[in-house]
């Protein structure tokens, strides 16, 4: 690792503060990307600013949201039981997520604010039309994420909470990679009275992003059947070691029918 100044404030307005005045800062929330990236030495913060004691934990539901702190970790929204009720398919992703030890460190915050291309938080965001919460603003998801690794935040802005919209019915699946766990592919769908959404993570070279063919579709006549015959091209897809763009885009429909059956 690079030498770096660590500072640990006790309110969201103090964190803000350290990471508006200087741009080089790195908001450190469960850093289970930070830290490797650190020791990797891919990344030079001049100042960790760790969130630890800014008090963004909790869950609160309501009869159409379920709102989540920002420092709420994987774990805890996997084993809720307010979430599992509400959203199912949310408490599932969660609990999918890296394993144990990352569950238990990891944070809805710091996986949104990275927006990682195979992280499967973003993807729960889009479908389930979330509006995340900073310091300073609400954002909707459609205009949260701006490709990979790059969002609607400012240097000086930190997430505070996440408030999803409860569908109908909801669920992720997802191609593990078997040694990380991250998504080679992630699709999650949500019915909601007005339609379906249905975002995908894993496999676009830009990040999450919403496959509106397959959203006509299931609006129209939410199953399997619906679908079947809809196929996403490869242009524009992730090819690397682990996957080409045109296995993911076979994998994009195989996770897709396994989301709407295990919805419907």
């Amino acid at each position: 690792m690079y030498d770096f100044a660590y500072q640990k404030p006790g309110s969201v307005d103090e964190a803000a503060k350290l990471l508006g005045a200087d741009p080089e800062a790195k908001a450190l929330a469960g850093g289970m990307t930070l830290i490797p990236v650190l020791k990797q030495r891919l990344n030079r913060p001049s100042v960790v600013v760790d969130l630890a004691k800014t008090g963004l934990t909790g869950i609160t539901v309501g009869a159409d949201k379920v709102t989540i702190g920002a420092m709420t970790t994987h774990a805890t929204v996997a084993k809720s039981a307010d979430v599992r009720a509400k959203i199912p398919g949310l408490a599932d992703l969660a609990f999918w997520i890296g394993d144990d030890q990352v569950r238990h460190r990891g944070t809805i915050g710091g996986s949104l604010a990275n927006n990682d291309p195979s992280a499967c938080y973003p993807a729960a965001a889009l479908a389930l039309n979330a509006t995340i919460k900073t310091n300073k603003r609400e954002i909707k998801a459609d205009a949260f994420f701006q490709g990979m690794f790059t969002t609607a935040l400012g240097q000086d802005e930190l997430i505070t909470s996440v408030t999803f919209s409860v569908p109908q019915k909801s669920a992720y699946e997802k191609f593990r990679n078997p040694a990380s766990r991250y998504a080679i592919v992630g699709v999650f769908v949500a019915k909601f009275p007005s339609g379906v959404r249905l975002a995908i993570t894993g496999a676009g070279q830009s990040g999450v992003f919403r496959q509106q063919q397959m959203e006509q579709a299931l609006s129209a006549n939410f199953s399997p059947d619906a679908i079947a015959g809809i196929s996403t091209p490869a242009s524009g897809l992730n090819g690397d070691i682990h996957a080409s763009a045109e296995y993911r885009a076979h994998l994009i429909g195989v996770m897709a029918l396994r989301a709407v059956a295990k919805a419907a």
